[in-house]
């Protein structure tokens, strides 16, 4: 690649990058002010991963635009610890989210999860007492268990339903207890029933209650944290392609830098 043209493309590649960092701090920002304790959450890391990449762009778009050579090195280094993080951080996700497959059930359309059958980091962060006050909070804000009988307005309708794992671990009591349902977000508890299972005891038909105390709604959320990072992963693979592109090319640039100042 010749000397123009590695420094052009480092310098409106990192350009472009600047302005796509700059949208994400904002958005960290403005998720800050909201009160959701669940989108509140993401408020740090969406800001620190803007910023991170903000200052990566800026480096690299002034080592090109001044085509020096000490600032394209320090730009390389900073985006190859960049590019060994991502790849790092997308090999575990891909080994941590392997377990936990659903299990099906005679007459539903979707699988039931258990707890034990996740990674012992899901576990970990499940379990926690503190993180799973705010989950459940959140759970029961976002109202998703006491909209099925607005979604499904006859029994008939809501059994044949294709269910969330979400919707199927925290909305009802697993399909072991044998609580027959009257609707969508109502069972008859005057049955009882025969599996030990202890989450037949913590489902109430309550709003505020219903099964977030559970081990099957931990589950539910399990799996759904386990797809979010599975996405997560393949964004990072696409991610990591295209960081390796622009190292390259920044490489071309460091190398172009270097000969012109020996030149001169």
């Amino acid at each position: 690649m010749g000397m123009g043209t590695s420094t052009f493309v480092t310098r409106w590649i990192n350009f472009l990058t600047m302005l796509l960092a700059i949208v994400v701090i904002i958005f960290g920002v403005w998720m800050s002010t909201h009160h959701d304790g669940c989108r509140k959450s993401l408020t740090v890391p969406v800001i620190g991963l803007g910023a991170v990449i903000f200052l990566i762009s800026v480096v690299g778009f002034l080592g090109a635009l001044k085509n020096n050579s000490i600032l394209l090195w320090i730009y390389l280094i900073t985006l190859f610890f960049v590019l060994v993080g991502i790849l790092v951080f997308t090999v575990l996700v891909f080994i941590v989210t392997n377990n936990g497959s659903g299990h099906s059930v005679t007459g539903l359309r979707y699988k039931e999860y258990q707890l034990q059958d996740f990674s012992s980091l899901f576990l970990k962060e499940l379990n926690n007492s503190r993180n799973w006050e705010r989950l459940k909070v959140c759970l029961v804000k976002s109202e998703d268990c006491n909209n099925l009988s607005k979604k499904y307005k006859t029994l008939k309708q809501y059994k044949s339903a294709k269910l969330s794992p979400i919707e199927a671990g925290c909305c009802r009591p697993p399909s072991q207890c044998g609580y027959p349902a009257v609707n969508a977000s109502y069972y008859d508890l005057t049955f009882h029933p025969v599996s030990p299972n202890n989450d037949c005891k913590r489902y109430k038909n309550s709003r505020a209650i219903k099964c977030y105390d559970c081990d099957s709604c931990k589950a539910g959320v399990a799996q759904y944290m386990k797809t979010e990072w599975r996405v997560v992963a393949i964004f990072n693979v696409v991610l990591f392609v295209v960081l390796s592109i622009i190292y390259f090319v920044g490489c071309c640039a460091r190398r172009n830098a270097a000969r012109s100042h020996s030149k001169a």
